[in-house]
């Protein structure tokens, strides 16, 4: 018989993708971010709990396109500055991909807010244009001219929260209970330069990023890293608690009890 490619795997097929996983090489991506503050009742209202807002209420877009060999991806991010347990992070509430690869892992194991979407970065010479995109609406927009080279960081860990959950099936409430995910990421860069620009943040009903006004902007950059990253389970968190927030995770909340799209029914 045909091999049939849905079949159960070999354990020692699963072995070997396990192994070639844990020996991934560096992947280096470019990519721009821009850091700003923006008004702090607006941030502390798009945190769930138990995450907190920090003293300063940052918001930072990251948007870049990663040196995958024949695979060329495109990959950014929403995320505002958050607290728990005494460790300061950053809490993405939109994480566009360009291929459903990406996005499936990152949501399934670390609970990450991926949707597919349109991720640019264009440099000619010293200007840079980036953007994030979903349904047409440029959401995120970051323009500029590189200014000046700067110094390379040492190595760096830094820290995403993200909520893993289900929907219940039974169109209620979860599965199970939702968990809050610490996610390390370590971080290696081998260029950045800094952008003299702004940020256009445009009017979407999908991505409402515009509710987080650019009040001051804290810095533009561009640079070439490479990340690896690690989670871990930190905390069950109440469902009652997380249940308002979980709209953030669809483009119509209506999609998470598989119900008709809002104004069909």
């Amino acid at each position: 018989m045909a091999r049939v490619r849905y079949g159960a795997r070999s354990e020692a097929e699963i072995a070997a993708s396990r192994s070639a996983s844990s020996k991934l090489p560096d992947i280096w991506s470019t990519g721009v971010v821009a850091v700003w503050e923006s008004d702090p009742d607006a941030v502390a209202a798009v945190l769930p709990p138990p995450l907190k807002p920090t003293g300063r209420p940052l918001v930072r877009a990251n948007i870049s396109k990663v040196d995958l060999p024949g695979y060329p991806l495109g990959a950014g991010s929403v995320a505002v500055a958050a607290e728990h347990g005494g460790v300061q992070g950053w809490y993405p509430l939109v994480m566009p991909m360009t291929h459903e690869r990406a996005l499936i892992g990152g949501r399934e194991v670390f609970g990450e807010p991926k949707k597919l979407g349109e991720v640019t970065v264009e440099r000619e010479g010293l200007v840079v244009k980036a953007a994030l995109a979903r349904h047409g609406i440029a959401f995120v927009e970051v323009r500029g001219a590189v200014s000046e080279s700067l110094p390379l960081p040492e190595p760096s860990q830094k820290t995403d929260f993200y909520f893993k959950f289900l929907p219940g099936v039974d169109g209620s409430g979860f599965d199970a209970e939702p968990v809050l995910v610490h996610c390390l990421r370590n971080e290696k860069v081998r260029k950045l330069e800094r952008i003299t620009g702004d940020i256009v943040l445009r009017e979407s009903m999908y991505d409402p990023i515009a509710d987080l006004p650019v009040r001051s902007l804290v810095e533009i950059t561009i640079g070439e890293k490479t990340t690896d990253q690690k989670g871990k389970v930190v905390e069950r968190v109440s469902a009652e608690a997380l249940l308002p927030y979980i709209h953030q995770r669809y483009d119509d909340p209506q999609q998470i009890h598989d119900g008709p799209p809002e104004g069909s029914a």
